[in-house]
């Protein structure tokens, strides 16, 4: 049985980088074929590449669906522990990286549901789809402002609205995600656009 080079414990020591990463390394020029081989040959300067280039993304990824820096990073350990060792998985269907960052929101998704934080309120209400899908984010808004704004959001709008808007889910796929009705996700959509908009009225947006 080989030995992985990068347990969660040695992932969570550069856990300093995702503000910072450093310089990338020697698989900056090399193709995604290549990346992969060397990946799955548990090559630890391949490991490390991996990391340095796509921690950053995928950290801000789960504080859109995590409200702590705590949890994020717990999510990140997880999701790119599981992403090094089932390299074998990843079938070259779709992007690499939207493989990757599927691992990472199932993560995410599981220390909600660990945590017992992700409900649904509203979700028998009957909203206007129409009104709801006016709903625009200003372009001049900063990554920490539009992250300020979701953290104001419920766990259960805030995760629906991640899926649908960021990620590109469809509603029946965010059902069997997440163990709702396709009504449950529209309702929770809307709910969130609802309040984002009055949060963005409020900023003078």
């Amino acid at each position: 049985m080989k030995f992985i080079p990068t347990p969660c414990r040695q992932i969570r020591r550069r856990s300093h980088l995702l503000c910072n990463p450093p310089k990338l390394c020697t698989f900056d020029r090399v193709n995604e074929a290549t990346l992969l081989q060397a990946l799955a040959a548990q090559d630890p300067a391949a490991q490390k590449w991996l990391y340095d280039r796509y921690s950053p993304m995928l950290f801000a990824l789960c504080r859109r669906y995590l409200r702590t820096r705590e949890d994020a990073e717990e999510a990140l350990v997880s999701g790119l522990f599981k992403v090094l060792s089932q390299i074998e998985h990843y079938t070259g269907a779709g992007s690499f990286e939207g493989w990757m960052r599927r691992i990472v929101v199932n993560e995410c998704l599981m220390m909600l549901r660990k945590t017992q934080l992700l409900v649904f309120p509203g979700d028998d209400l009957q909203l206007n789809e129409a009104h709801a899908d006016t709903f625009s984010i200003d372009a001049e808004m900063s990554a920490r402002e539009i992250l300020e704004l979701l953290d104001q959001l419920p766990n259960g709008y805030r995760t629906v609205f991640n899926l649908y808007v960021l990620e590109g889910y469809k509603h029946h796929e965010i059902a069997d995600l997440l163990g709702i009705s396709i009504n449950t996700s529209k309702s929770q959509l809307i709910l969130a656009k609802q309040k984002l908009r009055n949060l963005l009225k409020a900023k003078g947006y």
